[in-house]
């Protein structure tokens, strides 16, 4: 297929998204921040020369994901293409996911089973910065990316990991709600009756009983589930909804080390805490903070977290750890504008 190179302005200067309401209730330290930094400098050096990011164990088979991700993290500390320390990382790994955009929309490997997953996480990074910079050519592209969302949600209002419309789970639905907000957000053509009923599936998967979020409705509730659902919620504004609030209640109850799948979990529940903001996101960020800070590791001027932390795996990889944990900890400068109220 014709590669599209993106050409992007160097006049755009990177401002801090604002949240309309309450101060935020945790301030940023010079530690964390010297953390942040090193992580930034870490997944620049990890960079491959296509532009995408992903070196260990299943992060190879996921490399969209993983190029997401480090782009999310990136957007997080106020880098985007050509502005900033890392601009050109940023770029390059935008056009890296641009790249792997087949003619039909769809992102990456169809062989990877879990491909909309892939996808998902993939147009939302795309979709944010898209909306920062407005480069016409990744316009085309997202355009493409969206549809392919659009035309695979099933009856019910989710989505599952392939592009068909049949059954539907509420992780990879996540990721297609948020995507569709943040395309929406940057001005593409999205249907409200799309948004409508993919809150319903979200809705549906609640459980009275905890508080919580099931897989699928009439399952066990999760932390990840949880926060993952409550997260898509506020995105598409429902803030003061019960369900968040009794969900982010769940979130808060629950201990760390047991919270399933940790990093994938705390993706969620850090951007979902920081908008119910408040005595929630004040109790969440400085423990999560402290406990990053206890088990970053740092060599010279670089950071980075290994998977297996307090003897539990918490993530696939350094990359993939890293980059999660490095967006939740620079969560304080405001800088995505899809996690602002």
């Amino acid at each position: 297929m014709a590669v599209a190179v993106l050409f992007f302005s160097t006049g755009w200067s990177v401002q801090a998204a604002t949240s309309v309401g309450e101060p935020d209730p945790v301030k940023m330290d010079a530690k964390t921040e010297t953390l942040i930094k090193g992580a930034l400098k870490f997944l620049a050096s990890k960079q491959h020369p296509n532009g995408a990011w992903g070196s260990q164990d299943e992060e190879i088979r996921h490399q969209v994901a993983m190029t997401a991700y480090v782009l999310m993290c990136f957007q997080a500390a106020g880098q985007l293409p050509g502005e900033g320390e890392y601009g050109k990382a940023v770029h390059l790994g935008v056009q890296y996911l641009v790249d792997a955009t087949a003619p039909d929309g769809l992102i990456g490997n169809r062989n990877n089973g879990q491909y909309m997953y892939n996808h998902g996480i993939a147009a939302i990074a795309l979709g944010e910065i898209y909306g920062q910079t407005k480069t016409p050519a990744l316009r085309t592209k997202l355009d493409r990316i969206i549809k392919v969302i659009l035309s695979s949600q099933n009856n019910e209002g989710g989505w599952r990991y392939r592009p068909v419309a049949r059954d539907a789970d509420i992780s990879v639905t996540v990721l297609q709600v948020v995507a569709l907000r943040a395309a929406k957000n940057a001005g593409l053509d999205v249907p409200q009756r799309t948004i409508d009923n993919a809150v319903k599936y979200v809705k549906s998967c609640y459980h009275e009983k905890t508080g919580g979020f099931c897989y699928q409705p009439n399952r066990e509730p999760g932390y990840a589930r949880t926060a993952a659902a409550i997260y898509s919620l506020q995105v598409c504004g429902l803030y003061e909804d019960p369900m968040v609030k009794a969900g982010a209640r769940y979130l808060l109850g629950i201990a760390r080390n047991n919270q399933d799948w940790f990093t994938y979990g705390n993706f969620y529940a850090a951007p979902a805490l920081y908008m119910v903001g408040g005595e929630s996101w004040g109790k969440y960020y400085p423990a999560m903070r402290d406990f990053l800070v206890q088990n970053a590791v740092t060599r010279g001027d670089m950071t980075w977290w290994e998977p297996t932390i307090d003897g539990g795996r918490m993530g696939v990889g350094q990359v993939y750890c890293t980059s999660v944990y490095a967006m939740m900890l620079a969560m304080p400068y405001h800088y995505i504008p899809l996690y602002q109220r």
